[in-house]
């Protein structure tokens, strides 16, 4: 009896080992498998290794001569010319001017993003009063309201600053107010059991929940502030790298257009990178695919 018992066991245990045996091994490949599908670690200055491509690219077709100088200047001659601009005093005058537009028309934006999305998203009263209309402004080009504007304003630097915290506020105000309803309903019945009061419970919750969509919305904001102002500082201006642009392209001058172009370039990779950084340090709790 004590030899049968003892068989019949091992048996059992024989059985019962295979089993567990594979289910180690099968997870043991699926998490080798998830390792596998991640992106991997960042890589250094990853942000510019394609702007000094696209550099590189038409520095070689220039030096061939695949490209026509008069359209398309090479990279030195550009380089020459911001130098003498520079030089000249012109420069300088009007990449201070743009930024003080800019920084206007963003600041009046982001406050009126962030204000109306906190009072749609946190009150059916405000999302029926404010939701509509926002919409309704976001279906209507904004670039087709500055005749209205230049009427109500006049055609100085106020409709400008106005057209630009337009361009700025409907991103921020789309992704924050997107965020606050994507909120789970069940930290709100939580934060009800918990007895959190109406303050707490939007800086615990609330916030926190809100603050990766109004980073979205905010690098939106930013770029939109430097494409519109493109268009308005040809439009009854004096200064800034729009009216500079404007006037070379009434002297055929392709540089100085270029010159233009890669200042803004170079200020909208400079303010979205910023956000960005800004975004890493503020969420630094969050394990995503980009950290």
């Amino acid at each position: 009896m004590t030899a049968v018992t003892t068989s019949s066991t091992s048996r059992a245990t024989t059985t019962t080992t295979v089993p567990v045996t594979a289910v180690e091994e099968k997870t043991s490949v699926r998490r080798g498998r998830r390792r596998g599908l991640a992106p991997g670690k960042r890589l250094p200055a990853s942000r510019i290794v394609g702007p000094v491509l696209f550099l590189a690219l038409w520095a070689v077709a220039s030096a061939a001569g695949r490209l026509d100088p008069a359209a398309i200047p090479a990279p030195w001659t550009v380089v020459r010319t911001a130098g003498r601009l520079w030089t000249a005093g012109t420069l300088p005058t009007d990449i201070l001017t743009s930024l003080e537009r800019a920084a206007y028309g963003f600041a009046l934006g982001l406050t009126a993003g962030v204000v109306l999305a906190l009072a749609a998203g946190l009150s059916r009263i405000g999302e029926a009063l404010i939701d509509g209309t926002v919409q309704l402004n976001r279906a209507i080009p904004t670039l087709g309201l500055i005749p209205l504007f230049i009427l109500w304003l006049g055609i100085g630097e106020t409709f400008k600053v106005a057209i630009i915290a337009i361009v700025v506020y409907i991103p921020i105000y789309l992704n924050l107010h997107s965020a606050l309803s994507g909120i789970d309903h069940r930290y709100v019945e939580l934060a009800e059991v918990q007895g959190l009061s109406r303050l707490q419970f939007v800086r615990q919750i609330v916030i926190p929940g809100a603050l990766p969509g109004f980073f979205v919305g905010l690098r939106l904001g930013v770029t939109g502030s430097w494409l519109s102002l493109v268009v308005l500082e040809q439009i009854n201006a004096t200064s800034g790298l729009g009216y500079m642009m404007f006037q070379a392209q009434n002297y055929g001058q392709s540089d100085v257009i270029l010159v233009g172009l890669l200042i803004y370039g170079v200020f909208g990779l400079v303010s979205d990178s910023a956000v960005r950084l800004v975004e890493r340090r503020v969420l630094s709790w969050r394990r995503t695919l980009s950290s």
